[in-house]
């Protein structure tokens, strides 16, 4: 099976050209593959498909092989790759994805290449049960208290297509992400888990981000959690709707429309290719 490794801001997948290769069983393969030492290493797998609605369909899954509704690096990644393998003709295409149909603006460079993405990401959801989220004081949770053990943090929970859980730190360097991710995670509020994004507010249009990804565990970079964030900076006012986010592996423009939908603009890289056994 011929396979392309590709990374958005360091959030890295494997891709298959699904109108070329055939995948039976892709949860135990996203599983199989994922792995830093026995796979290719990644975090995730992305299948590249025909569409009926759109002109290409993308399809995600976690490392721990759970299927998930979208990525927004890896969105502009199976975006570079239609069109710089010839899937698509054009520089604004439309991609299926378990969140509906979203645009995108493919920007090229002096090659000829695709070097960077802008998506509408569509608008954001507030609502518990949209997220889903079972408990809250209100129907949305902007700075509520998550309670945790024996403390309560603020958090503030936003669905980009997928759900994520945000909450604002002095020092996002030394935060305890991969203790406290997990625990936020599978929390009993969220009984379809949850990504969560840590951040701290450098000025009204700048931030730094981390995040524990839903399945996959800390990831250098997750475009529907800094969309998240965008979001979120704004309803409970440390941020200015325009902003640029500092992921661990590259940064991200974003920007929160008044009319509702949230754009974000990052890069996309084709790593490597090669050929993996399936069996």
């Amino acid at each position: 099976m011929k396979f392309t490794k590709m990374q958005g801001a360091g959030n890295d997948y494997v891709y298959i050209n699904g109108f070329k290769e055939r995948v039976e069983n892709p949860a135990a393969l996203a599983r199989r593959v994922s792995h830093r030492n026995f796979g290719i290493g990644s975090d995730g797998l992305i299948l590249i498909l025909p569409s009926q609605q759109a002109d290409i369909k993308m399809r995600m899954f976690n490392a721990d092989g759970s299927e998930a509704e979208m990525c927004g690096n890896g969105v502009r990644c199976v975006a570079k790759y239609a069109y710089d393998h010839g899937l698509v003709d054009k520089l604004r295409i439309d991609v299926e994805t378990g969140n509906g149909v979203l645009p995108l603006q493919l920007l090229t460079g002096a090659s000829g290449l695709v070097e960077q993405v802008q998506v509408n990401m569509g608008v954001p959801k507030l609502s518990r049960c949209e997220l889903p989220m079972i408990a809250a004081d209100e129907d949305m949770a902007i700075a509520a208290e998550l309670p945790l053990g024996e403390e309560h943090l603020e958090v503030t929970c936003v669905s980009m297509g997928n759900p994520h859980c945000v909450i604002f730190v002095d020092d996002v360097d030394n935060c305890a992400v991969a203790q406290i991710g997990p625990q936020i995670e599978n929390h009993r509020w969220f009984p379809q888990r949850i990504n969560v994004e840590f951040v701290q507010v450098l000025s009204p249009t700048e931030v730094k981000q981390r995040t524990w990804e839903r399945g996959a565990g800390e990831t250098m970079a997750c475009g529907t959690g800094a969309s998240a964030v965008t979001v979120a900076g704004v309803l409970t006012g440390r941020t200015e709707r325009r902003i640029i986010n500092h992921l661990r592996g590259g940064d991200l423009q974003l920007e929160w429309l008044e009319t509702g939908p949230v754009l974000m603009t990052g890069p996309a890289v084709e790593v490597f290719s090669g050929n993996f056994d399936p069996k």
